[in-house]
Protein backbone atom coordinates (compact mmCIF):
# COMPACT_ATOMS: atom_id res chain seq x y z
CA UNK A 1 0.00 0.00 0.00
CA UNK A 2 1.86 3.52 -1.31
CA UNK A 3 0.76 6.31 0.80
CA UNK A 4 0.31 9.62 -0.89
CA UNK A 5 2.54 12.37 -0.28
CA UNK A 6 1.19 15.56 -0.14
CA UNK A 7 1.42 19.69 0.58
CA UNK A 8 -0.59 19.76 3.10
CA UNK A 9 -1.04 19.18 7.28
CA UNK A 10 -2.84 17.29 8.97
CA UNK A 11 -5.43 20.06 9.45
CA UNK A 12 -5.83 20.01 5.42
CA UNK A 13 -3.85 23.37 4.76
CA UNK A 14 -1.08 23.79 2.45
CA UNK A 15 2.12 23.66 4.12
CA UNK A 16 3.63 26.08 1.99
CA UNK A 17 0.62 28.82 2.63
CA UNK A 18 1.79 27.30 6.63
CA UNK A 19 5.56 27.80 6.10
CA UNK A 20 4.91 31.25 4.70
CA UNK A 21 3.14 32.08 7.63
CA UNK A 22 5.22 31.12 10.19
CA UNK A 23 7.54 33.18 8.18
CA UNK A 24 5.76 36.62 8.30
CA UNK A 25 5.02 36.07 12.21
CA UNK A 26 8.92 35.82 12.57
CA UNK A 27 9.58 38.94 9.88
CA UNK A 28 6.37 40.87 12.22
CA UNK A 29 8.38 39.82 15.54
CA UNK A 30 11.63 41.79 13.50
CA UNK A 31 9.47 44.71 12.38
CA UNK A 32 8.34 45.09 15.73
CA UNK A 33 11.76 44.93 17.24
CA UNK A 34 12.74 47.50 14.48
CA UNK A 35 9.42 49.76 15.63
CA UNK A 36 10.67 49.33 18.94
CA UNK A 37 13.88 50.21 18.45
CA UNK A 38 12.92 53.89 16.26
CA UNK A 39 10.60 54.80 19.14
CA UNK A 40 13.28 54.65 21.75
CA UNK A 41 15.64 56.75 19.74
CA UNK A 42 13.58 58.54 17.45
CA UNK A 43 14.64 61.81 19.88
CA UNK A 44 18.27 61.32 20.15
CA UNK A 45 19.62 63.13 16.75
CA UNK A 46 22.97 63.97 18.43
CA UNK A 47 23.38 67.56 17.03
CA UNK A 48 22.49 66.53 13.58
CA UNK A 49 19.18 66.94 11.81
CA UNK A 50 15.57 65.34 12.85
CA UNK A 51 12.51 63.48 11.63
CA UNK A 52 10.94 68.18 12.03
CA UNK A 53 13.75 69.09 9.30
CA UNK A 54 13.95 66.47 6.73
CA UNK A 55 10.23 64.70 6.49
CA UNK A 56 8.29 65.75 3.86
CA UNK A 57 4.93 64.41 4.89
CA UNK A 58 3.42 64.76 1.38
CA UNK A 59 6.13 63.32 -0.88
CA UNK A 60 5.86 60.35 1.25
CA UNK A 61 2.19 60.36 1.65
CA UNK A 62 2.25 59.78 -1.82
CA UNK A 63 4.82 57.19 -1.95
CA UNK A 64 2.69 55.37 0.46
CA UNK A 65 -0.36 55.84 -1.56
CA UNK A 66 1.51 53.94 -4.46
CA UNK A 67 2.50 50.90 -2.43
CA UNK A 68 -1.18 50.78 -1.25
CA UNK A 69 -2.54 50.75 -4.50
CA UNK A 70 -0.10 48.13 -5.63
CA UNK A 71 -2.21 45.88 -3.04
CA UNK A 72 -4.94 46.83 -5.39
CA UNK A 73 -3.59 44.94 -8.80
CA UNK A 74 -2.23 42.05 -6.54
CA UNK A 75 -5.91 41.63 -5.37
CA UNK A 76 -6.45 42.04 -9.35
CA UNK A 77 -3.40 39.60 -9.82
CA UNK A 78 -4.76 36.93 -7.61
CA UNK A 79 -8.28 36.98 -8.85
CA UNK A 80 -6.64 36.56 -12.57
CA UNK A 81 -4.83 33.72 -11.20
CA UNK A 82 -8.43 32.10 -10.08
CA UNK A 83 -10.08 32.71 -13.61
CA UNK A 84 -6.56 31.39 -14.95
CA UNK A 85 -6.63 34.07 -17.18
CA UNK A 86 -3.14 34.79 -18.20
CA UNK A 87 -2.81 37.97 -19.87
CA UNK A 88 -4.91 40.20 -16.97
CA UNK A 89 -2.70 38.00 -14.86
CA UNK A 90 0.82 39.17 -16.40
CA UNK A 91 -0.70 42.36 -16.42
CA UNK A 92 -1.53 42.62 -12.64
CA UNK A 93 1.39 41.67 -11.72
CA UNK A 94 3.90 43.87 -13.73
CA UNK A 95 1.72 46.77 -12.77
CA UNK A 96 2.00 45.80 -9.05
CA UNK A 97 5.87 44.99 -9.61
CA UNK A 98 5.80 48.63 -11.54
CA UNK A 99 4.10 50.35 -8.03
CA UNK A 100 6.80 48.19 -6.15
CA UNK A 101 9.62 49.99 -8.10
CA UNK A 102 8.22 53.47 -8.16
CA UNK A 103 8.24 53.45 -4.27
CA UNK A 104 11.64 52.15 -3.92
CA UNK A 105 12.50 55.30 -6.52
CA UNK A 106 10.47 57.31 -3.80
CA UNK A 107 12.72 55.56 -1.44
CA UNK A 108 15.80 56.10 -2.78
CA UNK A 109 15.24 59.61 -3.61
CA UNK A 110 14.53 60.17 -0.02
CA UNK A 111 17.41 58.55 1.48
CA UNK A 112 19.67 60.34 -0.62
CA UNK A 113 17.73 64.08 -0.30
CA UNK A 114 18.18 63.36 4.11
CA UNK A 115 21.93 62.14 2.96
CA UNK A 116 22.45 65.76 1.65
CA UNK A 117 20.78 67.01 4.39
CA UNK A 118 23.05 65.61 6.93
CA UNK A 119 21.46 62.46 8.21
CA UNK A 120 23.91 58.94 7.60
CA UNK A 121 23.69 55.73 8.76
CA UNK A 122 26.18 56.91 11.74
CA UNK A 123 24.93 60.01 12.02
CA UNK A 124 22.76 59.87 15.39
CA UNK A 125 20.71 56.83 17.16
CA UNK A 126 17.81 58.35 15.17
CA UNK A 127 19.85 58.04 11.39
CA UNK A 128 21.07 54.34 12.22
CA UNK A 129 17.28 53.38 13.37
CA UNK A 130 15.45 55.47 10.67
CA UNK A 131 17.59 53.70 8.12
CA UNK A 132 17.18 50.28 9.37
CA UNK A 133 13.91 50.37 9.56
CA UNK A 134 12.91 51.59 6.37
CA UNK A 135 15.87 50.14 4.95
CA UNK A 136 14.83 46.46 5.71
CA UNK A 137 11.14 47.34 4.73
CA UNK A 138 12.58 48.32 1.07
CA UNK A 139 14.90 45.50 0.51
CA UNK A 140 11.57 43.49 1.62
CA UNK A 141 9.61 45.51 -1.28
CA UNK A 142 12.55 44.80 -3.56
CA UNK A 143 12.22 41.01 -2.72
CA UNK A 144 8.64 41.65 -3.55
CA UNK A 145 9.29 43.01 -7.02
CA UNK A 146 12.02 40.11 -7.77
CA UNK A 147 8.95 37.59 -6.72
CA UNK A 148 6.52 39.55 -9.07
CA UNK A 149 8.77 39.45 -11.75
CA UNK A 150 9.30 35.81 -11.82
CA UNK A 151 5.84 35.05 -11.24
CA UNK A 152 5.52 36.97 -14.68
CA UNK A 153 8.24 35.08 -16.16
CA UNK A 154 6.42 31.75 -15.42
CA UNK A 155 3.61 32.77 -16.70
CA UNK A 156 4.79 33.52 -20.11
CA UNK A 157 6.19 30.03 -19.74
CA UNK A 158 4.14 27.73 -18.52
CA UNK A 159 1.41 29.57 -17.07
CA UNK A 160 0.18 29.92 -13.63
CA UNK A 161 -3.19 28.21 -13.35
CA UNK A 162 -4.94 26.85 -10.48
CA UNK A 163 -3.21 23.22 -11.12
CA UNK A 164 -0.10 24.54 -10.96
CA UNK A 165 0.16 25.28 -7.01
CA UNK A 166 -0.67 28.30 -4.44
CA UNK A 167 2.71 30.28 -5.76
CA UNK A 168 0.46 33.29 -6.69
CA UNK A 169 -1.71 33.39 -3.52
CA UNK A 170 2.04 33.20 -1.46
CA UNK A 171 3.28 35.90 -3.49
CA UNK A 172 0.49 37.58 -2.69
CA UNK A 173 0.33 36.78 0.61
CA UNK A 174 3.91 38.26 0.85
CA UNK A 175 3.38 41.65 -1.12
CA UNK A 176 0.25 42.53 1.50
CA UNK A 177 2.35 42.08 4.45
CA UNK A 178 4.57 44.57 3.17
CA UNK A 179 2.27 47.04 2.32
CA UNK A 180 0.42 46.18 6.10
CA UNK A 181 3.66 46.39 7.60
CA UNK A 182 4.57 49.86 5.80
CA UNK A 183 1.13 51.52 6.86
CA UNK A 184 2.55 50.71 10.54
CA UNK A 185 5.83 52.38 9.51
CA UNK A 186 4.23 55.57 7.78
CA UNK A 187 1.93 55.74 10.97
CA UNK A 188 4.86 55.57 13.74
CA UNK A 189 7.99 56.55 11.53
CA UNK A 190 6.28 60.09 9.91
CA UNK A 191 2.96 60.58 11.23
CA UNK A 192 3.41 60.48 15.17
CA UNK A 193 6.15 62.90 15.47
CA UNK A 194 6.29 63.78 19.05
Amino acid sequence: MAVEVGHTTSSNLDIRKTAMWAFLSSELMFFGALISTFLLYRERTNGGPGSDELFDIPFTSVSSFVLLMSSLTMVLAHNAWERSDQRQLRLWLLSTAGLGMVFLGGQIFEFSTFVHEGLKLDTSPFGSSFYLLTGFHGAHVAVGVLMLTAMTIISFRVGLTKARGMNVELVALYWHFVDIIWIVIFTVVYLLQV
